[in-house]
């Protein structure tokens, strides 16, 4: 979720040294245009990596590129102004969090939230382009408009959302935050946008709230690996700097709609899961709250998952983390971070 971590400053990101062991984490010699970060997800065009995420200001989807996952530099958002039917829809709302990014039939498709900060009334929209790449002559970010959207009569809430097509060829988009939890909805794969628009989306992942308040599950994210769909997730809070207590965990099923369980068999339904990523280390992790995460399989077979983090050495700036994933010999991913 954006809201609070947009207001966190850019710090200065130092560039690594030349002499950074050879054994040193990708983390570890990323430099660049670090911060600020939220919400970040990636793609591969050509030789180009990009990274897309939560705007701050008037940057609306900020936009990021590395020719080779280390060196990362900041370029034009790919809005300055919400989409007047965005306006109209969600009254407030001053930004686009939480994008998520892929290519469909030709075209690259960038979904995005418009929302205000701790409601549900908000909305998923959708631009399209033919390419990524601002220096082509048919660059071009088109706005589709409206996918989905929720209000305070429904128990989801419309934001951060994920896309994926199964390996049926169905089109299904992934989102959600608080609530009853997580959600997926089918697409027609030609628009883009909800099959059935009466259709009542599936839940795939909850965490029941205990007595004391919420137990708070957003930014899902389906990979396909293995003959399992797996489920990602962000557990407890973003947004509070170095004081966030965000952590991603991950779940899988045989079917793209569940049920989704840890490695100890625990439901994703009933808040179960196995953790993936996490800070543990208070006195000691100098990235807090590691979350929000996002995933590139690479056209050379490797895997990663990108993420934001809060520097503790930077008041709490969120800053892009990229971590290799290795899939061990239980068949399940454990990241390099």
């Amino acid at each position: 979720m954006a809201g609070l971590g947009l207001a966190l400053l850019a710090a200065p990101v130092c560039a690594q040294q030349a002499d950074t062991p050879a054994s040193a984490t990708l983390n570890s010699r990323l430099t660049g245009d670090l911060t600020p970060t939220h919400d970040p997800v990636i793609i591969r065009q050509g030789d180009t990596y990009h990274v897309f995420s939560t705007g701050h200001g008037q940057r609306l989807i900020e936009t990021r590129t590395s020719p080779d996952l280390v060196h990362w530099t900041a370029g034009a958002p790919v809005f300055t102004a919400l989409p007047d039917w965005a306006k109209a829809a969600i009254p407030g709302s001053n930004g686009m969090w939480a994008p998520d990014i892929a290519q469909v039939n030709g075209r690259y498709r960038l979904y995005y939230s418009v929302s205000t900060f701790g409601s549900n009334r908000s909305a998923i929209g959708l631009a399209t382009s033919p390419t990524l790449d601002p220096k082509a002559a048919d660059y071009k970010w088109r706005d589709e408009g409206l996918v989905v959207m929720s209000t305070k009569s429904d128990d989801y809430n419309a934001i951060d959302p994920n896309f994926i097509i199964d390996r049926e060829g169905r089109h299904w988009l992934s989102l959600g935050s608080f609530w009853t939890g997580l959600k997926l909805f089918e697409l027609d794969p030609k628009s883009g946008k909800p099959k059935d628009a009466k259709a009542k989306p599936v839940s795939i992942a909850r965490r029941p709230a205990p007595a004391g308040g919420p137990a708070p599950v957003e930014a899902p994210f389906i990979i396909d690996h293995g003959g399992y769909y797996w489920l990602m997730a962000s557990y407890d809070y973003c947004c509070k700097g170095a004081a966030s207590t965000y952590y991603t965990v991950i779940g899988r099923s045989k079917a793209i709609t569940g049920p989704y369980l840890g490695k100890d068999g625990s439901p994703m339904m009933e808040g179960g899961g196995s953790i993936f990523l996490r800070a543990d280390l208070q006195e000691e992790q100098r990235f807090r709250g590691p979350g929000h995460a996002g995933w590139l399989h690479d056209r050379d077979g490797k895997d990663y998952v990108v993420y934001h983090a809060y520097d503790k050495q930077s008041n709490g700036t969120p800053t892009l983390r990229i971590a290799p994933v290795r899939w061990g010999a239980d068949g399940w991913p454990q990241a390099q971070y």
